[in-house]
């Protein structure tokens, strides 16, 4: 009895791709700091914007089941540390029912935020004052650069479904901004981070 035998398909715009990785800082030696498992994959739609670009170029034409190392230099990856995004805001941007929350505004937590213009971030509490919150919002792995290893699980083609909730703005896009004014953040209390896993 013949079998159909299953087309392989390339990772290539709008194909949806599944894959695991460690990250580490420099090179193949150093310690992995982020990783995605074969029980934990990284899922993404290719060429929707929600992963860095260099790191999606050197994934494509590659098929199920194929191994990759990409090295990101950190120009390619999250930039130079901006000194301008480490801003001091006012302690009032994170009342909540008029009152402030000294368990997540505290030194070392991250905290999920929105900007004047909608975009949400993330920053990085560093010192909490008197009357204000000394935050940074550069991406924790901005000055660094990046070594990718890792295999290619499964790349299909994206359903509808998929296509229309990443490509509305539904999905999270990868980048790191700083707030601009004191008074243009907000605290996003209902966005848990915004994650790109790479």
């Amino acid at each position: 009895m013949l079998e159909v035998e299953k087309q392989s398909i390339e990772v290539g715009k709008y194909s949806m791709v599944t894959l695991t990785y460690d990250l580490r800082i420099d090179d193949e030696k150093g310690e992995v700091i982020e990783q995605a498992t074969e029980a934990q994959p990284l899922q993404f739609l290719y060429g929707a914007g929600v992963m860095l670009p260099k790191f999606e170029s050197h994934l494509a034409g590659l098929s199920e089941g194929e191994p990759f190392t990409i090295k990101l230099k950190k120009n390619d990856a999250y930039g130079e540390v901006n000194e301008d995004a480490v801003v001091e805001l006012p302690k009032q941007v994170f009342l909540v029912d008029g009152s402030f929350d000294s368990e997540l505004i505290k030194e070392g937590n991250m905290v999920p935020m929105m900007s004047s213009n909608g975009q949400r971030l993330n920053g990085l509490v560093l010192e909490v004052n008197d009357d204000t919150v000394k935050m940074d919002f550069n991406h924790p792995l901005a000055g660094e650069d990046l070594h990718f290893s890792g295999k290619v699980l499964e790349v299909r083609e994206a359903s509808e479904e998929e296509l229309s909730q990443v490509l509305s703005g539904g999905g999270c896009g990868c980048g790191s901004g700083g707030c601009g004014t004191e008074d243009s953040c907000s605290t996003d209390h209902s966005h848990g981070g915004c994650g790109c896993g790479c």
